[in-house]
């Protein structure tokens, strides 16, 4: 053992010569005296395709590249300007109008409204190309233009219509996509209008961009971002620490931790915009309502599910699984970072932890007792042993495995976890339903109707597991209800209400069971970055943020060429991060033990 280890080591320490070694002969490049700003990821990019990418990182990075009609204000998070430079609606809500500003896209060619009513329809028209924002457009009736004139005609009003989440795409490049469902958008540079142009990507490595000199805000004061993707957070805080990259956001407690004492890096640690629930498969469907995948038949029961929620101590979790970098979590989806749409159970609605009560609740619904300690179904035919989905590689999610399947036991129900890599996991939970419980989690955006839309029927994958994007296989006719009742709310405190029983509806019939609101922690190394904006801009998030602003407004050192190869060349933390998993190696023994992959359920 301590031989193969001391190979490995060895292959790590060879690995990092051949790195500095290639870093050294990048100093010599003419493009290192650039301002490069370089950002570690723990998740790679799903698709560069904005039709189809639903993965946090994916979406933050195409929020960088191309415009919306609206983009959360930095300070107040309301929508304001972006593409559309304004808008005007009819009395009746019916008749949306927006100017499309000018400006041009990065090929030169002009931005018309005619690109935005492209895009829409096609979302209308094309069933993969409502993967990543189907509900958005399920109440456009028609999406017309006019030169710079956009007009979008509703089926009903649409209180939300200013959050709009679709990002426009160019007409002129995208028309001539046959098969949306397949295309990867692998082409560079890509034709942009935000503030950057992506004009490399390596899959599972790394996506150069560069500054986009026509962005109508201006050109941003970096000149190219760079975005790497380690295959542990282990081996991202080890970059960080280094200097290989600059910036790193969505971090576990104990990494986190290991950067707090460090007096180059500023740690941030900020309320974040994430809950993290768990998934009950309880009876997943498709859109034709007809059964899919092998979920456990009590799962159906919703007194299980509410005696399930009742056995959880989530002031634990929150603290030890989470190392109170967390609020517990008394309401549901929406985090308590968004003030006015936050929801939290009060009075007898409120379920705390309560093994006595969850035993009672099951007691009574006739899932008995056996020899072993073990409740089986009311027929007695069937124990009640539930699998636990988590990602492979993820020693947080194991922790809270140990935990539950404690908490689980005390109320005569098994849990065994069953670890699935990325790809599997997404399969599973959220397309052939081959699950019981699974850990999810997802960011809100300021207004909360996307995630609202998570949960809605038409969400559910078809017949031939395409489209979907359900984070539960919810379809409930009492929740569809409150959602079009606050779709069609142009009263907003009356908006607000609705969705806030959404939410209850959501906590007292649990598909999903909220358990905490990770904190938002990230870490910038002080010695590179000069000045950095959060969003929103009082205390807000960097890399977990609702937008595109802490990019843009973000300046760094520009590296002189002597020292390029310590961290300033336009390529060193590139190769730090394709040597990421054997920098770990040559860490620390412990550091092995810990390793994870990324975790493809961390989606927008």
């Amino acid at each position: 053992m301590r031989k193969w280890f001391a190979r490995l080591a060895a292959l790590g320490v060879a690995v990092l010569i051949a790195g500095q070694g290639t870093t050294a002969a990048l100093a010599q490049d003419p493009a290192a005296g650039k301002k490069i700003f370089r950002v570690g990821a723990t998740q790679s990019m799903d698709s560069m395709n904005p039709f189809l990418a639903v993965r946090l990182v994916s979406t933050a990075i195409l929020r960088w590249t191309y415009g919306y009609l609206t983009v959360s204000d930095p300070k107040t998070l309301q929508p304001s300007p972006d593409l559309a430079e304004s808008w005007t609606t009819s009395e009746d809500g019916l008749t949306w109008t927006f100017k499309i500003r000018t400006a041009k896209w990065s090929d030169g060619q002009p931005i018309t409204a005619e690109d935005a009513a492209w895009t829409f329809n096609k979302m209308m028209t094309d069933e993969a190309a409502k993967t990543a924002n189907g509900p958005a457009v399920e109440n456009f009736e028609t999406v017309t233009a006019n030169g710079q004139e956009l007009t979008i005609k509703l089926k009903s009003p649409q209180a939300s219509m200013l959050e709009n989440p679709v990002p426009i795409v160019p007409k002129h490049v995208w028309e001539s996509v046959t098969d949306m469902a397949n295309y990867d958008a692998e082409k560079y540079p890509a034709v942009s209008s935000g503030p950057y142009i992506p004009i490399e990507h390596k899959k599972d490595q790394y996506v150069k961009l560069k500054a986009n000199p026509d962005y109508w805000r201006g050109k941003p004061k970096v000149d190219e971002l760079q975005v790497i993707f380690y295959d542990n957070p282990q081996a991202a805080v080890a970059g960080l620490k280094a200097g290989d990259i600059d910036l790193l956001g969505r971090m576990n407690p104990p990494e986190f931790e290991a950067i707090q004492n460090d007096p180059s890096i500023e740690a941030w640690n900020v309320q974040g915009r994430r809950a993290a629930y768990l998934q009950i498969n309880h009876g997943a469907t498709t859109t034709d309502d007809k059964p899919v995948g092998d979920g456990h038949p009590a799962l159906k029961d919703v007194k299980v599910r509410q005696a399930l929620h009742y056995a959880i101590d989530k002031q634990k979790l929150a603290a030890e699984v989470q190392n109170g970098l967390a609020k517990p979590a008394d309401g549901s989806i929406v985090p308590p970072m968004y003030k006015e749409f936050f929801w939290e159970a009060t009075g007898d609605t409120k379920v705390g932890f309560d093994p006595a009560k969850a035993n009672q609740i099951l007691d009574e619904a006739g899932y008995k007792k056996g020899s072993d300690g073990i409740r089986t179904m009311p027929d007695g035919k069937r124990k009640l042993e539930f699998r636990f989905s988590i990602h492979t590689d993820t020693p947080i999610e194991d922790k809270l495995a140990e935990y539950l399947t404690g908490f689980f036991k005390e109320i005569g129900i098994t849990l065994t976890t069953n670890k699935l890599d990325s790809s599997k996991f997404t399969e599973e939970t959220g397309v052939t339903g081959l699950f019981d419980i699974a850990i999810s989690g997802w960011s809100v955006n300021p207004d909360p109707e996307e995630i609202m839309q998570t949960h809605l029927c038409s969400r559910r994958p078809n017949a031939a597991g395409e489209g979907g994007g359900t984070e539960s296989f919810y379809c409930d006719e009492t929740f569809e209800k409150l959602y079009q009742d606050q779709l069609k709310e142009l009263d907003r405190p009356k908006r607000v209400e609705t969705l806030k029983q959404m939410q209850e509806r959501l906590y007292t019939d649990a598909p999903v069971i909220a358990i905490y609101y990770p904190n938002d922690l990230e870490g910038f190394r002080k010695d590179r970055v000069l000045s950095i904006t959060s969003i929103p801009e009082d205390k807000g998030l960097l890399y977990g943020g609702s937008g595109y602003w802490p990019f843009y407004t973000v300046d760094v050192k520009a590296p002189a060429a002597s020292n390029a190869a310590s961290g300033g060349g336009s390529n060193t933390g590139l190769i730090a991060g394709i040597v990421g998993g054997v920098v770990v190696i040559g860490l620390a023994g412990f550091l092995l033990s810990r390793r994870r992959k990324s975790v493809a359920d961390e989606r927008e």
